[in-house]
């Protein structure tokens, strides 16, 4: 099953999980600020978005500022990273969506197109 991470009031989300909706797609939606996701799951993902560490935050996000992560970022180790976001929901790229076949950050319906028939 598909794991969604997603935060409520969020419209891109909204948009995501409707788009999951309408495709039918079985899925678990968890909410990524009490519950981010795991060192693991963020190593797959970043896996999946080939090895680049600033797809998975959030770079929209008012913490993203307020901590300077976009300066910091190119200090950081990968380890350091992945724990930061494990430890923080909002720093986290969402909607945030893995399967066992690949994973998808953000929201464009044409790459969710493809993530959902991956992980058909």
């Amino acid at each position: 099953m598909l794991r969604v991470y997603e935060y409520a009031n969020c419209s891109t989300c909204k948009n995501a999980l409707k788009f999951l909706d309408a495709e039918k797609a079985a899925y678990e939606k968890l909410p990524i600020v009490d519950r981010p996701p795991t060192v693991s799951e963020l190593k797959r993902m970043l896996a999946f978005q080939g090895g680049n560490l600033k797809k998975l935050f959030n770079t929209s996000g008012v913490q993203y500022r307020e901590l300077k992560i976009g300066e910091k970022l190119a200090g950081m180790s990968e380890a350091e990273a992945l724990a930061l976001l494990a430890s923080n929901g909002k720093l986290v790229k969402r909607p945030f969506a893995l399967g066992p076949k690949g994973g998808v950050v953000g929201f464009k319906a044409d790459e969710w197109k493809a993530f959902l028939k991956a992980n058909a």
